[in-house]
């Protein structure tokens, strides 16, 4: 099997098709939306130092993993928590989605190890969703979908979701393969 991410001289390179780069691009906008909020009549004080006093646990369950609760068991520290946190978490995620979207506009993308250690945030807060939307919440349960391999087989939308998943589960393993390939050529230069 071809591998979308291989450690090269130039760095990390990315070889990934049209339809590909397409598919990607629109789940970290997906993601994107889901995380942006409308800030227009916020304090500008409270923004200046971080707080988001309007913060509140989440609702749908996918913006929850990607945004859990720090504290458990005690809804009003989890509360005060959020307020204090939940807009550098946001703003992170988000910078790291749409730097991420940029990178694929190049062909092949040519990653340094700080740009691919961000592709993969990016890769893994859409993974994060995919895996709510589908109820994984296990080992099992995601093994429990490597099964579904055939795109032809994509005839309801939760067995294509499936198949995102494994593709987008696919694409971090090899992209975290060319970093830790990376990680043992400079173990290996230092001895």
């Amino acid at each position: 099997m071809a591998k979308a991410f291989k450690r090269t001289r130039k760095g990390i390179t990315g070889f990934l098709e049209p339809a590909e780069r397409d598919l990607i691009s629109k789940l970290f906008g997906d993601v994107i939306a889901m995380l942006e909020i409308d800030r227009k009549d916020e304090d500008p004080l409270a923004a200046m130092v971080g707080l988001d006093l309007d913060a509140a646990k989440p609702q749908d369950a996918a913006l929850l993993r990607l945004l859990p609760d720090a504290v458990q068991h005690d809804d009003g520290e989890a509360l005060e928590f959020r307020r204090l946190t939940e807009r550098s978490l946001r703003e992170d995620k988000l910078g790291a989605l749409r730097a991420s979207a940029l990178l694929l506009e190049h062909t092949p993308m040519q990653l340094t190890d700080e740009q691919a250690r961000l592709f993969a945030r990016a890769v893994n807060d859409v993974r994060l969703v995919l895996a709510e939307r589908l109820d994984i919440h296990t080992d099992e349960d995601a093994q429990a979908l490597h099964e579904i391999d055939d795109w032809s087989q994509a005839e309801d939308l939760e067995t294509y979701l499936a198949l995102v998943y494994n593709f987008m589960t696919w694409l971090q393993e090899t992209l975290m393969q060319a970093l830790l390939d990376g990680l043992e050529r400079h173990r290996g230069d230092e001895r």
